[in-house]
């Protein structure tokens, strides 16, 4: 038998969901925890190392959003937030908390399966050196500051403007720094699977050549912080 080596926290008040997801992710090697409440499930996911997080929003005792902001005072779990509403603001509430994905109920669980290993590998990259969040939630990546409460960028101290996709989309590069994304994983994480149905991938490429100008024009050392990779898609480099 293949040696397991990764760990997997599920957390979800439905056991049928922690069940399903269980016998899925073990069917790949993977040894899974279980926790039915958020309480329960912070305590574990700060005494364990875990590959990865699957994570329920509306949960007893403490809800997904608020467990994750704990979580990310102390670790950078990756962590996959799955949840019955799929609204626009509750994603970026989810991805401002320090989430990495986002999977609305219901779901493909072979899905959730693939997203999960994807994942988990791009977490063994190494780190992004010159990445950090603030005590207040902003992200810091040298010479610019993301501020997700105030909806801004500062470019060495002065803010720059980006209309809200573009800030949407450059928040969730900024957050994952090092990974490289497809134009179709970012179309999903920003504009939601909706959009994806008949959405155009040049839509990507639009929004980030207005961010990478926006940049650029601020201060010529950040214009280059997007990098693209060609054949695959963007990913933040240092600069």
């Amino acid at each position: 038998m293949e040696e397991r080596t990764s760990r997997l926290l599920i957390v979800d008040d439905e056991e049928r969901i922690r069940k399903l997801l269980r016998l899925y992710m073990e069917r790949d090697h993977y040894i899974v925890d279980e926790a039915g409440d958020g309480v329960t499930a912070l305590e574990r996911a700060l005494k364990y190392d875990y590959d990865l997080i699957v994570l329920d929003i509306m949960l007893p005792g403490m809800n997904g959003i608020d467990m994750c902001r704990q979580l990310r005072r102390s670790k950078q779990t990756p962590v996959m937030i799955v949840t019955a509403s799929g609204n626009e603001h509750e994603r970026l509430q989810g991805f401002e908390a320090g989430a990495d994905d986002y999977v609305v109920k219901p779901f493909s669980a072979r899905e959730v399966a693939y997203r999960i290993n994807a994942i988990v590998n791009r977490s063994r990259i190494v780190p992004f050196s010159a990445w950090h969040r603030s005590d207040e939630g902003a992200v810091i990546l040298k010479r610019i500051v993301i501020e997700p409460k105030a909806y801004q960028v500062l470019v060495e101290g002065k803010p720059i403007y980006m209309a809200l996709k573009e800030y949407e989309l450059f928040l969730y590069l900024a957050l994952h720094p090092g990974i490289v994304f497809t134009r179709e994983e970012l179309l999903k994480a920003v504009w939601g699977h909706s959009y994806i149905k008949g959405g155009d991938y040049r839509t990507v490429d639009t929004h980030i050549k207005r961010i990478r100008t926006r940049l650029n024009t601020a201060s010529r050392l950040t214009g280059s912080i997007i990098l693209t990779v060609w054949g695959v898609g963007y990913c933040l480099q240092d600069i």
